[in-house]
């Protein structure tokens, strides 16, 4: 993979929102207006869980509409939303937008948990989050409320987790040259260059900042010192993490270190190989994409559901160490 083109399998699937679902926008807490999108059965059913679903960095939320799509089909209420400066919460200009990873997390995805408690009052919330998005989940105020927890190579991008075999074209990739670009444009401008969406700086600053430990993260360090602590710990879902063997973000190591965070509940690793489900590769962008439906979207249905994995659910369980 070179610097400016990525297989198909790797990128984001551009997806119209189908028409069950509805536009909204919600303001966080700072006023920043967000965009975004919901499936709603028309019964109200206080037994029916609601499914927020946490995009990975710079990905648009509509590449997961074709997903809400098939939980809404499976019985579940379902909300996609862009973080700030994304897609439908997207200003006129990224340049001087005060935007960061755990922004994103303490501040937009916390007013989607208060959204989906005032519109779905009493129903059970899950999350399913995408890359940064399983990160995202854990770092908002009202972590306590979601039932369960369905996370897809969730990691916080640290360098020395990526796979060898790309570990630093991947490097040159995303912490040098996107800092640079962006230094010089004052965002980076990813569309144009086909390395995903448009993304603010200060998200690029805690990507590219080559730490292991979250809180060392220039957003994280903030949240941090406010709080003494990170949000994470008064998560008590239970979570399935799934990473796929091709990932090169998603290693075992990777995923492992943002579990480490949640030290309030319990997690199951599943570890998927291309191999398992009869497909050459998935790699990091695939497992939301619709050919996926029949093969990968059930386990985390059966999550969703039962809290459990089936018989048959392919791949191994990493032990816990």
């Amino acid at each position: 993979m070179n610097l400016h083109s990525v297989p198909s399998t790797l990128r984001p699937e551009s997806s119209a929102v189908e028409t069950q679902s509805e536009p909204f926008k919600e303001p966080a807490a700072d006023g920043f207006i967000l965009g975004g999108f919901t499936w709603r059965h028309t019964l109200v059913d206080a037994m029916r869980p609601v499914v927020i679903i946490n995009a990975a960095t710079s990905v648009r939320c509509r590449h997961y509409s074709r997903f809400a799509d098939y939980l809404f089909a499976n019985g579940f209420d379902a909300i996609t939303y862009d973080y700030r400066g994304i897609g439908e919460s997207r200003p006129t200009s990224l340049k001087g937008l005060q935007a960061s990873w755990t922004d994103w997390g303490a501040l937009d995805f916390e007013a989607i948990l208060k959204r989906a408690q005032r519109e779905f009052p009493d129903q059970p919330i899950d999350v399913v989050g995408h890359s940064f998005g399983g990160c995202a989940a854990g770092l908002g105020a009202s972590g306590r409320v979601i039932r369960r927890l369905v996370t897809v190579g969730a990691q916080f991008a640290y360098w020395r987790d990526y796979a060898p075999a790309h570990r630093w074209r991947m490097f040159g990739k995303w912490h040098l040259l996107m800092p640079l670009v962006t230094r010089v444009c004052g965002y980076f401008p990813g569309k144009r260059l086909g390395w995903l969406e448009d993304t603010p700086a200060g998200v690029v600053s805690d990507w590219s900042t080559p730490t292991a430990r979250y809180e060392r993260r220039p957003s994280g360090r903030a949240i941090y010192a406010r709080n003494g602590r990170l949000p994470f710990a008064s998560v008590t879902a239970q979570i399935l993490a799934i990473s796929l063997s091709d990932d090169p973000y998603g290693t075992i190591a990777a995923i492992e270190r943002l579990l480490s965070y949640f030290t309030g509940s319990t997690n199951t690793h599943l570890r998927i190989t291309p191999e398992d489900i009869g497909e050459e590769e998935v790699g990091h962008f695939a497992f939301f994409r619709s050919p996926y439906q029949a093969t990968l979207w059930p386990i985390a249905l059966s999550w969703l559901q039962n809290g459990e994995l089936t018989p048959d659910t392919p791949g191994r369980r990493v032990p816990r160490s």
